[in-house]
């Protein structure tokens, strides 16, 4: 993988958890998550080394919640404490040892989108963050509202094609469209 000048940006890597990613997973992406983990893991330590954000939006569910619109839509997954809602492979170890730091951020989320009912954009924007990095899962759901988020409050998007993935390839192909010709996203 090329080496980048970051400035002043961060690296989200949305939702890459055992439930995701994993063959047993709840609502696994299968071989394509798994497929992109040593790119994840590659841009994390490039971020971190370079004194950049690493953030890792995590979704979060406590149960079945009737009142929860994805309970409809999917089977329950990213439960509080449980395997499924561990980071995936070797991410899991990688955060372990950097969570103390600084630049390391790891949040709750509890809706498509990273900036939901977060304070993702207060955190970036308190550190002077303009420029958004995306990976993780999955491309054209969780990935794709946060893009469309960080998109409507004036962030600059970057989104690594080879570190992000959906258990849809049709929708994985046109949300990588959709970020570059709709969202103005570089695609690298």
């Amino acid at each position: 993988m090329k080496q980048m000048d970051f400035g002043k940006q961060a690296l989200l890597i949305i939702d890459y958890t055992n439930d995701f990613v994993a063959t047993k997973g709840a609502l696994t992406t299968g071989k394509p998550g798994q497929k992109i983990e040593s790119n994840i893991l590659t841009l994390s330590e490039q971020f971190f080394q370079n004194g950049n954000y690493v953030i890792l939006p995590t979704d979060l569910h406590d149960g079945v919640d009737p009142y929860h619109p994805e309970t409809k839509l999917f089977p329950p997954h990213n439960l509080k404490d449980t395997w499924g809602r561990e980071l995936y492979g070797e991410l899991e170890s990688w955060y372990q040892s950097h969570k103390d730091e600084d630049h390391v951020y790891y949040f709750d989320k509890n809706r498509y989108s990273a900036f939901a009912n977060t304070n993702l954009d207060n955190f970036l924007r308190s550190r002077r963050i303009t420029n958004l990095h995306l990976t993780g899962v999955c491309t054209d759901i969780c990935v794709l509202h946060t893009a469309v988020d960080a998109y409507n409050l004036d962030y600059q998007l970057t989104v690594h094609k080879d570190a992000v993935a959906s258990f849809d390839p049709i929708g994985h192909s046109w949300a990588l469209k959709h970020f570059e010709n709709t969202l103005g996203a570089t695609i690298v």
